[in-house]
This record gives structure tokens, C-alpha cells and sequence, in this order.
């Protein structure tokens, strides 16, 4: 019997069953010696120490997820079941038959309930006793799990994402099983990075009180939004599907006819080359994404660095907001062409983005967001974040991903052959051989490829490392200084796109590289590459070989991230074609093979056939115009006599208003210098 076929029998409403005896703190009495069950331990059958002179019987109801529950450490075994099925058989039976009675005899209820209370209470609680009966189910782990516990997502995710349950790869080192690009959202909040280093209470403070207070907003994953920005409306801007390939999606962003309209307006702002034009043109729009961007770059020449932010920040919150349902930050199945120019502002905001994370303290979350941006492209790579993802993995303690990573990837990407990947990934597994939580076995393993790296790194680039040990403050000794394998030679002989190379990462991860145990651990490598040479090996000469054929020329992508980078060191070896052309924040370097959705209609304006006097009259006066207006009747020798005459005119009327114009100061009167008379 149900226990709404209960509550009906017995004339009562859901929810207003009396308190059990358990749960008042009295004995069971028979009912529960005549069960068989032992009496209940105190803390375990009830919901609390007994209560006295309870007032309100509301507080002692149970909720629904607890009423079906079994109670904590209540076991039956078979034999007890079958006793009871045996033992109250008769009264179950006269029970039923008793119900089909009642439900038509309405008046005799409340008399059958007062001559049977002890047969409609065990009844109650064996029929309770059958309906929390649940079936059990066992994990891979062998472990028994109840279906209620399968509903805890955050305790799945959590034994999921627990780094001691994934499974170990052949050589040691601890493999992951999911993508290598896979962005975890958590990870894209740098606020979540801060509270591990400095506490929820440092980093939030009093925001607390105020988010309740805060209107709604759409909540996103890439930036949370404020309340001091505007409030936002469609700006124009949505993204397609354009076709699916292999598992693969490929998405655009599209400009509707308003936002080509802003677009139009913005770029003759940055031709006027006024920053408040561009601000004007925010007031109006304040969601325009190229605004925002070339806009930040404005206030981070004026060392505004927070509002820089700030506005990179809106301008991400403008893009997720036109987000396709489809497309997904996590997967790492969604692709963007860079060669669309409404997409490069995703790529550019994504990564002006992670380096004020990367400035901010906040190395995990902006390794984050350079894998997204690797992942919406990663074939072309256009702003080639693969010569910062190392950097940002070895701050991050991200050591793991960054050796999976060369490993995946060496085989038809050749990282090895970029200077940042062959010597960051040795230090990487130097640092793996220093965790004293690891086995003896893995560490011994990473210190073994951390030398083997480490040499080789030093064969392919030697240009390194003089610049490396000068940024770190370190004299080398007369032997390496003196040389020519590792001296000036090295660096005078490289070719112009390497060394473009070497400075960007020595510029970059130098303060890596100052800890002196990871000296310690240089030294004695370099020293035998010098054996290696004065020994003529075949690995230096094979080097040196492919030193001259490779690294002719650098990339577009390449010049595209050193500019982004403001690397000062790397920003110096460009070549002149790079530095000569105009570099705009909000498209630096476009590419060549742009594909190109909308173009930008002419200007009005007619060929020039003025002289030198009407261009000089037209400086000075705007609206000065000695041709008038164009006839096309121009065959016309009268019409032509005429348009002279009036031109004439014309010009003599503006030298006329200009004279008029003309004001000249006298000097001060200095006739009685000693100012003693009257004045005139």
C-alpha cells in the first residue's frame, strides 16, 4: 500500500503526518521489538537529539528526499524479510481487504484507525521498509555507489578531475585522457586563480553585498561584466555555422549593415588620427569592438593601464555575447578563419587579454586563454602563441601539459626546431625531476630527457646562451667565454629571422632561468657540448647545417607576435618591410590572402586639377572652393568663360574676407617710460 492510500485512510493532508516516536525521543515500545530491529542509536535513527515541548509540529516533518531514504547503518538481512513476510501476512491481508471497505464507507475510518493502531503502524513501517529498498550499482573501481549518489555531479566532476586517478603513460609521466587543447571553464576566471594564492576574502572583499544589489546581466565565460559599463544591446554583430568537416566546425562572424555602418565611421576616426574621434564614436556605440581595441592601445601608451584593460575586457563580453549556440570554448573542435577580417578582433582581443593576465599574476588563466586561441586555429597558428604557451606553462607549474605537448605535437609540427621549445621543455622536465611527491622511477626518467634536451638545445641555437647567462646575471667561465662556438661568432653568423627568435625568448623567459639550482644543473651540460665539439661530433656539424638552409625568413604570423608582444629585444631585429608599413592595433599585419566580406565604399571626392594658389586658400579657408561646381557641359566655351569668371570672383571675394580679417597688434606705447604724466 502506497502512503497516499495512508494519509487518504487515515483523513489527513499531505504533509501533516504526525511526528514519528523516534524522532520525538520516546521507546519504540513493541512495535520495534516485535519487528526484530534493534533500537535505534542515538544521532543514527533520528534527525537530532529529542526535543521537548515542541510547539510547532511543522518542524519535525521530514522532507521527501529524506522520507525515501534508508536510514544510516540500517541493514536487513533475507531471513529477517522473511519473518516479517510470514509473521504479518494475515494482517497485511485484512489490511487490504479492510481498504476497499473504507474507501466507500467514509464514516467508519476514524473507528478502524482507533481499534487497530498498533496494526496500521507496523504496516506503515514494513511497507516503508520495502519502498527503501534501493538496487546498487558498482563503478569501474569496484566500489558500491547508491543511485543518490549518482546525482552528485560536483563529487563526480571532482573524482574525474582528481589528478591521482589518471592513468600513467609508458614512460612515466602522468597521461591525460582528455584533448590536449581542452579549456576547462574554472580556469578562464582569473579570480578563481587569485583566490587559491591569496584567499576569497582578500580577493573579493566587500563585492560580496553588492553583487545582490547588481541588476541582471548575461552571465558569460570569458569576462564577467560590470557595472560600470554601459548597458548592452545588440551591437550587429552574430556568427555563423559554415560547415562541419571531420568532427570540425567552422564559424564566422558576420557584420549586419548597421555595424558596417560604425565600422565605416571608425576607420575614418583612426585616418584622422584623433583618439577623440574614437571616443565620440564609443559614446555613440559603445559596444564596437575595434573601437575598444584600438582605443585600449591608447590608454596603454598613456600608461592607463587599468582602463586599457578595461575596455579589452568589454570588448570580449561584446563577442561571447553574439556567441553561436553551437560553439564551445571547451571542446576544441571549433575553428575560425583568420583570414575573415570579422574574426581576427576575437583572435586579437583573446590575446591582448591573457597578457594583462600574464602582467597580472595570473600565469594559469592566461595559459587558458592561449590554448583557446591555439585552438581556434591551429593548423596556421596566426599569432603564432606557440612561442608563448611554453612560457606561460612553466609559470603556470604546468609542466605535464608542456611535455605532452612536445610530445604529440614534435612529430609533424617539428617544435624542436623553435629555440623557445628546445630549451623549455628540458627545464620543464628538470623541474618534473625535482617533485619529491613523484616516484623515484619517473623522476630519474625526466632527468635523463631533461640532459638529453638540454644538450641538444645547446648544439642546435649556442646563440642562446651567452644572451641567457648576460639577462640572468651570471659570468660564465674562461672556457665557455673564450669559446667561439658559444661567443660573438654565434650570434653574428645566425640568420636575421633566428635571431629574431633567440631574442624573443631570451627576452621573455630569462627570469626563468636565474634560480641557481636550475644553473647548477646547466653547467655541466654545456661543458660537455663543448666536448662534443672540439670532438667534432656529427649531431654539431648536422646543426650547423641546418642552421644555414632553415630560418631564411620569419613568417607573417611570426612578425605578428613579436609586434603583439612589445618585446623590445625581438621588436628591434624586425626587418625593415615590417617596421616601415603603418601596424594598427585592431589589425596588425592583416594577411595577404584576406578574404574579404564587405569592402569599404569610396570616398566622394573629385580628382584635384586645382593650382598651387587655390590649394593655399584652401588651407586657409576650409570652404573655399575656386572650381564651383562641376559642369558637364564642359564643351561649352561660353560655359567655360563663365566658370573662369566666377572662379575670379570667388577669389577675390575670399582675399577680400581674408584681409578683412586680418587684425594687427600695436606695440605698447613706451613714451614715457618713467610714468609720471597723465594718461591720454
Amino acid at each position: 500500500m502506497s502512503r497516499r492510500a495512508l494519509r487518504r485512510l487515515r483523513g489527513e493532508q499531505r504533509g501533516q503526518e504526525g511526528p514519528g516516536l523516534g524522532e520525538l525521543g520516546l521507546d519504540p515500545g513493541p512495535e520495534r521489538a516485535r519487528e526484530g530491529g534493534p533500537p535505534p542509536a542515538p544521532g543514527k535513527g533520528s534527525r537530532g537529539p529529542p526535543r521537548a515541548g515542541v510547539s510547532n509540529r511543522f518542524e519535525l516533518i521530514p522532507a521527501e528526499e529524506s522520507e525515501d531514504e534508508p536510514a544510516a547503518g540500517e541493514e536487513r538481512p533475507d531471513t529477517r524479510l522473511s519473518e516479517q513476510d510470514t509473521a504479518g501476512g494475515s494482517q497485511e491481508g485484512s489490511k487490504e481487504g479492510a481498504v476497499t471497505e473504507e474507501a466507500d464507507r467514509d464514516g467508519q475510518r476514524e473507528g478502524q484507525e482507533a481499534e487497530q493502531p498498533d496494526r496500521t503502524l507496523a504496516t506503515s513501517n514494513k511497507l516503508r521498509k520495502k519502498k527503501k529498498k534501493r538496487k546498487t550499482k558498482k563503478n569501474s573501481a569496484g566500489e558500491t555507489v547508491q543511485d543518490n549518489d549518482l546525482e552528485d555531479i560536483d563529487s563526480l566532476l571532482e573524482r574525474i578531475e582528481d589528478p591521482r586517478l589518471a592513468p600513467q603513460s609508458q614512460g612515466g609521466i602522468t597521461a591525460d585522457s582528455r584533448p590536449l587543447l581542452y579549456v576547462e571553464h574554472r580556469n578562464l576566471n582569473p579570480e578563481n586563480e587569485l583566490k587559491r594564492y591569496f584567499g576569497a576574502r582578500a580577493v573579493l572583499g566587500d563585492q560580496r553585498p553588492r553583487q545582490r544589489q547588481r541588476q541582471y546581466v548575461r552571465s558569460t565565460w570569458l569576462t564577467a561584466p560590470k557595472n560600470t559599463w554601459p548597458r548592452y544591446s545588440k551591437t550587429g554583430i552574430t556568427m555563423q555555422l559554415l560547415d562541419t568537416r571531420r568532427g570540425v566546425q567552422h564559424f564566422t562572424f558576420e557584420h549586419h549593415r548597421e555595424y558596417q555602418q560604425v565600422q565605416f565611421k571608425f576607420l575614418d576616426a583612426v585616418e584622422s588620427m584623433d583618439p577623440n574621434n574614437i571616443v565620440l564614436l564609443l559614446q555613440m556605440n559603445p559596444y564596437h569592438v575595434d573601437s575598444l581595441l584600438q582605443l585600449s592601445d591608447v590608454c596603454r601608451m598613456q600608461e592607463d593601464q587599468e582602463m586599457a584593460r578595461d575596455l579589452i575586457e568589454r570588448a570580449l563580453y561584446s563577442l561571447e555575447c553574439a556567441f553561436h549556440p553551437v560553439f564551445s570554448l571547451t571542446s576544441g573542435t571549433c575553428r575560425l578563419d583568420y583570414r575573415r577580417p570579422e574574426n581576427r578582433a576575437f583572435f586579437l582581443a583573446l590575446f591582448k587579454h591573457l597578457m594583462f593576465l600574464e602582467k597580472r599574476g595570473c600565469p594559469r588563466t592566461a595559459l587558458e586563454f592561449c590554448k583557446l586561441i591555439l585552438s581556434l586555429d591551429p593548423e596556421n597558428d596566426p599569432l603564432c602563441v606557440l612561442l608563448l604557451i611554453d612560457f606561460l606553462s612553466l609559470r603556470a607549474r604546468e609542466y605535464t601539459f608542456l611535455t605532452r605537448l612536445f610530445q604529440e605535437w614534435e612529430s609533424h609540427r617539428n617544435l624542436s626546431q623553435l629555440p623557445n621549445f628546445a630549451f623549455s621543455v628540458p627545464l620543464a622536465y628538470f623541474f618534473l625531476s625535482q617533485q619529491e611527491e613523484r616516484p623515484e622511477l619517473e623522476r630519474s626518467q625526466a632527468r635523463e630527457r631533461a640532459a638529453r634536451l638540454i644538450q641538444l638545445a645547446l648544439i642546435m641555437f649556442p646563440s642562446v646562451l651567452m644572451p641567457l647567462l648576460d639577462h640572468c646575471s651570471v659570468q660564465p667561465d674562461t672556457r665557455v667565454a673564450s669559446h667561439s662556438f658559444f661567443g660573438l661568432n654565434a650570434q653574428i653568423s645566425q640568420s636575421p629571422a633566428l635571431n629574431q627568435l633567440t631574442s624573443l625568448y631570451v627576452g621573455r623567459t630569462h627570469a626563468l632561468w636565474k634560480d641557481p639550482a636550475v644553473m647548477a644543473w646547466l653547467e655541466p651540460h654545456v661543458h660537455e657540448v663543448l666536448r662534443m665539439v672540439e670532438a667534432q661530433d656529427a649531431l654539431v656539424q648536422e646543426a650547423e647545417h641546418k642552421r644555414k638552409i632553415r630560418y631564411q625568413s620569419a613568417p607573417r604570423n611570426i612578425y605578428r607576435h613579436i609586434i603583439l608582444s612589445e618585446m623590445k629585444e625581438a621588436t628591434a631585429a624586425l626587418p625593415l618591410e615590417v617596421t616601415s608599413q603603418p601596424v594598427m592595433g585592431f589589425d596588425p599585419l592583416p594577411p595577404l590572402d584576406s578574404i574579404v566580406s564587405y569592402t569599404r565604399p569610396e570616398r566622394t571626392s573629385h580628382p584635384s586639377n586645382e593650382s598651387t594658389l587655390s590649394l593655399f586658400f584652401r588651407s586657409l579657408l576650409p570652404n573655399f572652393n575656386l572650381q564651383g561646381d562641376i559642369r558637364h557641359d564642359g564643351d561649352d566655351e561660353a560655359g567655360a568663360a563663365q566658370d573662369l569668371n566666377q572662379g575670379v570672383n570667388r577669389l577675390m571675394a575670399a582675399m577680400r574676407d581674408m584681409l578683412a580679417n586680418i587684425q594687427f597688434q600695436e606695440p605698447p606705447r613706451d613714451d614715457n617710460p618713467e610714468g609720471d604724466g597723465d594718461w591720454d
